[in-house]
């Protein structure tokens, strides 16, 4: 009896060594969509200042992405882009639309590299920020990462402000946000 256990404690602390960073027990924070979500009024380049740090994401600064809306497929191109720990510029392409069973704001992101996930918007005055969240859980685990975006990389301090009110009052621990640098060395070409 005594090796079963054994064998099952190493079983479960190997299997606990191969899980991702990005997941974490607990379940997604139920949040509030933006109420009347104008797809049209979201399109246009966006620059991420803070994020939970995202595996799936190849860069970590100068992180910016433009939403080209479409009527016909009733939401977005992206181009996403920034430069990855080695300073190359990488750019990836996607979609961003949302589906018909949850409200505009929950929509579903679609890159090629990436299984499509959540992208609820929280808040956004359309203007100067967005306060992003994407989350999956599964049996008491999470893959939770959230985006605070504005509409230029400089002065983005209201945006950070706002969305930190924004993920605190909706059950999303904004200690895990991490500054994306924008510096003089940025290329903005998404």
């Amino acid at each position: 009896m005594l090796k079963l256990l054994v064998a099952a404690a190493l079983v479960a602390l190997v299997a606990a060594e191969g899980i991702p960073d990005f997941v974490a027990p607990g379940n997604c924070a139920k949040v509030a969509n933006q109420d009347n979500f104008d797809l049209r009024r979201y399109a246009g380049r966006w620059y991420q200042v803070q994020i939970i740090d995202n595996a799936y994401q190849p860069y970590t600064r100068c992180i910016h992405s433009n939403y080209d809306y479409s009527d016909s497929d009733n939401g977005f191109k992206v181009t996403t882009a920034g430069f990855s720990p080695n300073n190359e510029y990488l750019r990836l392409q996607g979609k961003i639309y949302p589906t018909k069973d949850f409200p505009a704001a929950h929509m579903l992101i679609d890159f090629p590299t990436v299984f499509a996930a959540p992208y609820e918007v929280i808040e956004t005055d359309y203007d100067s920020y967005s306060c992003v969240y994407s989350c999956i859980d599964t049996d008491k685990y999470k893959s939770e990462f959230g985006f605070v975006f504005s509409r230029t990389p400089q002065n983005s301090g209201t945006a950070i402000d706002r969305c930190a009110s924004v993920f605190r009052r909706n059950g999303v621990d904004f200690s895990l946000f991490n500054v994306v640098p924008h510096t003089a060395e940025c290329v903005y070409r998404a």
